[in-house]
């Protein structure tokens, strides 16, 4: 390249005429622009598998029944001319069932009455049931086909 031409030359003699110049001298800026592209790239794969298990437990349980106690109260009562016959009714926890008969004259005769009486009884019991649990196995698979085991933990970032 000839540095008598080019005014931009590295000699400082030959970058500045000896006549002054009458057209201004143009100096090129350049700038530079990143341009930034995003690329998916598989870096690895995860395996994952479950497993179940079972165990047995014995379980201690409180259950509650009812039970019922009848007793029989006889009365051999008549009940009043033209009286109605005695109703069904409760007294306290009780329910009294009155039990009547006809006899030959007409009357009714308070033969014994019925009361019940329910309570709750509370018994324990011990039975056998199966729990299951699983469990899951993290397995990392590197790009190269290698696999590496992850410890269990509850929060894992792979």
């Amino acid at each position: 390249m000839d540095t008598s031409t080019n005014p931009l030359s590295a000699d400082a003699s030959d970058r500045l005429p000896d006549t002054p110049l009458t057209t201004p001298l143009v100096v090129p800026v350049i700038e530079e622009h990143a341009v930034v592209h995003r690329e998916v790239v598989e870096s690895g794969r995860v395996r994952l598998s479950k497993t179940v298990q079972e165990h047995e437990e014995a379980i201690d349980l409180a259950l509650q029944h009812e039970e019922v106690n009848v007793e029989r109260v006889p009365l051999n009562q008549y009940v009043a001319d033209e009286a109605a016959a005695p109703a069904v009714r409760y007294e306290g926890d009780t329910l009294v069932i009155p039990v009547v008969r006809e006899v030959v004259v007409k009357r009714l005769l308070l033969v014994e009455e019925l009361r019940v009486t329910k309570h709750r009884v509370e018994t324990h019991e011990t039975q056998n049931v199966t729990l299951r649990s699983e469990q899951v196995h993290v397995e990392r698979i590197a790009p190269d086909n290698t696999t590496s085991s992850l410890p269990n933990s509850p929060n894992q970032t792979l």
